[in-house]
């Protein structure tokens, strides 16, 4: 009888409005700020957390008192991880019966690359659409790695595309491939003939390199820097299309994963891959942990894997 009440006064303080409190006082670093956020007074919200608290057996948050933030202990970092995933669950219901209630076929958005989309993507949409019809995805190019993680964790995203993340509590990593910097040159271009190259053939030769907002050049070109390699840019893009255009025009040469430089759309266009690994590059589908997936999200995850299993 006894756990029959301790269940019983659990699951009675464990609402969801409850969890949205400890998530959101979380998130903001403040009771004050929490309250503020869901519409409640400040004395509400300290009630529920107070509830939670004596019917867990645990201390959720430590209160240092003035204006300092307040922090999960580690029994409140165990909650709040959980309850992340219950509003989630939550929400995910919601968004279901009302989608079902509008007749609406559904809709999954995806983080995808220029490379990922042309060339992951195809294929296992093909396979997807087989069994799901209905379903509209919508391949939304995405920005810096930590972006997309912001994106899943808000919803913005179903998955997405990323290269080489730091490991999050917010999402769920599915390693996909390996894709490392090659050299993307012309076919009858001087580096095409050499044998066992290395990346200091690119020591003052002309380069077509990515722009600099992209952490990932950032990264390359630190890495060369380190190396003592010099190249000349002559031309910066952020299109993948345009890039290998310019190096099959002549106009230099580029660094490029080897996913796009295999797949390159001009005949006149070769690639030479190095075996040095200048930066981290591990193509990953990246998951939502804290929301629940549906049936259609993770079936699309399947098919990217999948596809990725049977071509590379």
């Amino acid at each position: 009888m006894a756990a029959q009440r301790s269940i019983t006064s659990i699951e009675s303080a464990v609402t969801v409005s409850a969890l949205r409190a400890l998530v959101t006082i979380a998130d903001s670093g403040s009771f004050h700020r929490a309250a503020a956020q869901l519409g409640y007074s400040q004395s509400a919200v300290s009630h529920q957390i107070a509830a939670l608290e004596r019917a867990l057996g645990a201390q959720l948050f430590r209160r240092p008192g003035g204006r300092g933030a307040v922090a999960l202990t580690p029994a409140g970092e165990a909650a709040y991880r959980q309850g992340r995933r219950a509003l989630g669950a939550v929400e995910a219901v919601a968004a279901d019966v009302r989608d079902a209630d509008r007749g609406e076929r559904g809709r999954i958005r995806v983080g995808v690359s220029q490379t990922t989309a042309a060339e992951l993507m195809p294929a296992a949409l093909r396979d997807f659409r087989a069994d799901r019809p209905g379903v509209e995805v919508v391949l939304d190019e995405a920005g810096e790695t930590r972006d997309l993680v912001a994106a899943l964790a808000r919803g913005d995203l179903d998955l997405a595309f990323a290269l080489s993340p730091e490991p999050d509590d917010r999402i769920t990593t599915v390693p996909l491939l390996d894709d490392p910097l090659v050299i993307l040159t012309r076919r009858d271009g001087s580096l095409a003939g050499l044998d066992s190259p290395t990346f200091d053939v690119l020591d003052g030769a002309e380069l077509v390199a990515w722009n600099r907002h992209w952490q990932i050049q950032l990264d390359l070109e630190e890495a060369l820097r380190r190396r003592g390699i010099a190249p000349k840019i002559l031309s910066r893009t952020d299109d993948t299309l345009a890039l290998q255009r310019l190096v099959a025009a002549g106009l230099g040469h580029a660094c490029v994963g080897t996913l796009s430089a295999r797949r390159a759309v001009d005949p006149a266009l070769t690639y030479l891959a190095p075996p040095q690994r200048l930066v981290p590059r591990e193509i990953t589908l990246c998951l939502p942990r804290q929301r629940a997936l549906s049936g259609s999200v993770r079936a699309l995850a399947e098919a990217v894997e999948a596809h990725v299993r049977r071509a590379w």
